[in-house]
């Protein structure tokens, strides 16, 4: 099973959001990131910028919707301590989808949670489960009440 899943890992870490990695990671994500939204509420008392509404943050090779998303930075330098996605997430890159009810990560645990039905697709592949747990520093996943459906095997 932790074999099935470490495939997933990898492809997890990869349609993820730049900013909020490591400088290492971050070196992996294809230029800058555009948040779109309908409305943009900014808290600079509380250190939050909240995106509401048809949210859309794109980079050079991927995309992120969600109907709200709140990001946290820090006071001094606006480095993301982390961010909430709400409604709809779904995260595209190449013909690899992530979809759920939430997502958040968290920097200084650099772990990114998925819940509310979280569903990793890549092809005719899927992993399904109640929480998708993903540990970008060590490129670890833990899927809680996995279901794990392979159409399509790739040869190494």
């Amino acid at each position: 099973m932790l074999k099935l899943l470490l495939p997933f890992s990898l492809f997890l870490f990869m349609l993820l959001p730049g900013p909020a990695f490591t400088e290492e990671a971050r070196k992996k994500v294809k230029g800058p990131i555009t948040i779109t939204s309908e409305s943009l509420t900014a808290d600079n008392k509380e250190h939050t910028a909240l995106f509401e509404k048809n949210v859309v943050a794109k980079t050079t090779d991927m995309t992120i919707y969600a109907d709200w998303m709140l990001v946290h930075y820090t006071e001094q330098g606006g480095d993301v301590t982390k961010i909430e996605a709400k409604g709809n997430v779904r995260v595209h890159r190449e013909t690899k989808v992530i979809t759920a009810g939430e997502l958040t990560y968290h920097a200084d645990e650099e772990k990114i949670v998925f819940t509310g039905s979280p569903r990793a697709i890549d092809g005719e592949n899927v992993v399904t489960g109640s929480k998708i747990t993903y540990y970008t520093k060590n490129d670890r996943s833990v899927v809680e009440n996995s279901k794990v459906i392979l159409k399509n095997r790739q040869t190494p």
